[in-house]
């Protein structure tokens, strides 16, 4: 991993670790076909408490995890400080299906192309058939 990458990984990081510095807030979602891969990320900045996400960017790889992709974690970064947020939060892992129920797939039934998700609970990746 190039130094820049590695830079903007930890400038991440550290806004992560900091906790609630107040709102704006950006929240960082990752998403896969399974727990292993991250296929998209999903980053949404909220004003205020209980309000809707004001701003909602994803990015999408097919190739790499998007984890650690360092184009993608820079893009990250840039958003999140265009913004201005003042926290980050944040989940380790991937917390479901990359695809959006009612656009890529009917209401209420599971994503036909992600079996792994399709029995499992999206945030503890625990079988719940």
């Amino acid at each position: 991993m190039s130094l820049k990458a590695q830079w903007y990984r930890d400038k991440l990081a550290k806004k992560r670790a900091k906790g609630f510095r107040g709102y704006p807030v950006a929240t960082v979602a990752f998403y896969g076909p399974d727990d292993k891969r991250a296929t998209k990320v999903s980053v949404g900045i909220f004003e205020s408490e209980g309000a809707e996400a004001e701003v909602l960017e994803r990015w999408f790889s097919e190739t790499t995890d998007v984890r650690t992709d360092p184009e993608i974690t820079e893009a990250i970064v840039r958003f999140i400080e265009k913004h201005g947020a003042k926290s980050v939060a944040a989940v380790d892992g991937i917390i479901g299906c990359p695809h959006e129920e009612g656009i890529d797939y009917p209401e209420g039934e599971k994503c036909p192309q992600c079996p792994f998700w399709a029995i499992r609970d999206r945030w503890s990746g625990e079988v719940v058939q």
